[in-house]
């Protein structure tokens, strides 16, 4: 395996998320879709957390959010120059849902190792696929060439105001679902972590609460930021893992302003973990989750975060192929 291609930052952005944002991002879902269920799960240990459903979104992950936030605040002018978008699916096809909705282009920059199911549903949704070599280009250098050329609306999976306060309309819903099923708001809210969308728009949804940030084994460059408290990114040779969607190379400042605000610290799970999780959710929830969806779940299954009576737990998205998928639940 060869080392990974920096990550380039957009540039500055003119604007930072805001909880404002955020509420006007969670008043449009609402208008929307219906919100995801948020569902009790009894653990090993007895205790209870509270699972937030996104695999059943749409298209089958929180990234809609984000991607419907963005795209709705473009000018006709940009809506008329369509957007690129760097990811490894879930974001993709958030655009992509998005942008066919909205009757706008788009360009979407994958990996060429993406799961399949991830590929052909965003290129089912209308979009362009381009793809890369995950540990030997920079998508991000790919995508800005495209904007150059073609003079395209850059929508980045999470390094984007927007689209961090669209992921922060899950803690919205999160808090109003809590009130009414466990007796009050949020006190921790563990959540997969790929460049940091979700956990910094998390934080900025529910400010009192506990964010927990969960990555893979080897690509666990959030938790060494915040640790040591500055960026840095996976280093040479990260090791393989399951978990496609949270395989960022670094996060970026405007993520690592919010998250290193907020006190968060991070941990890490095994592919292992994350298989028991995965089987976990199917055999209680009757839910599918891909691995990246199922990391948060895997690290409080694996005792690496304690639960309360108000503890929420993101599975963040179900994309995952089937066969893939048998193999995890086949010994349930």
């Amino acid at each position: 395996m060869t080392n990974p291609s920096p990550e380039i930052a957009p540039a500055p952005s003119v604007r930072l998320p805001t909880r404002e944002g955020v509420l006007r991002a969670a008043a449009k879902m609402n208008a929307l879709l219906p919100h995801t269920p948020l569902l009790p799960l009894e653990l090993p240990d007895g205790n209870i957390a509270w699972c937030k459903a996104e695999c059943l979104q749409p298209m089958g992950a929180f990234k809609i959010r984000g991607a419907w936030h963005r795209l709705t605040e473009l000018t006709e002018e940009e809506r008329a120059r369509g957007v690129v978008a760097v990811s490894s699916g879930n974001h993709a096809q958030g655009v992509a849902w998005a942008a066919r909705r909205l009757g706008i282009s788009a360009t979407i920059v994958m990996p060429s190792d993406a799961p399949q199911i991830k590929l052909s549903e965003t290129r089912r949704m209308g979009a362009e696929v381009m793809l890369y070599g995950r540990l030997t280009e920079s998508r991000d250098a790919i995508a800005a060439e495209i904007c150059a050329e073609r003079n395209c609306v850059l929508v980045h999976a999470y390094g984007d105001p927007w689209v961090i306060e669209g992921q922060g309309s899950t803690g919205i819903e999160i808090a109003s679902q809590m009130e009414c099923f466990a007796g009050g708001a949020p006190t921790r809210i563990i959540t997969p972590a790929g460049g940091g969308g979700l956990a910094s728009g998390l934080a900025l949804a529910c400010p009192d609460a506990e964010i927990v940030p969960v990555e893979p084994d080897g690509w666990d460059d959030i938790s060494r930021s915040l640790a040591g408290g500055s960026i840095v990114d996976v280093g040479a040779n990260p090791p393989p893992t399951s978990c496609d969607a949270l395989q960022a190379i670094a996060t970026f400042p405007i993520n690592f302003a919010v998250m290193a605000s907020h006190g968060m610290k991070g941990v890490a799970v095994t592919d292992a973990e994350v298989r028991a999780a995965q089987a976990y959710a199917f055999s209680k929830l009757h839910l599918v989750v891909e691995p990246g969806g199922a990391a948060a779940l895997a690290a409080v299954l694996a005792g690496k975060v304690s639960v309360d009576g108000r503890t929420a737990v993101v599975l963040s998205g179900g994309n995952v192929d089937p066969a893939a998928f048998a193999s995890v639940i086949a010994d349930i």
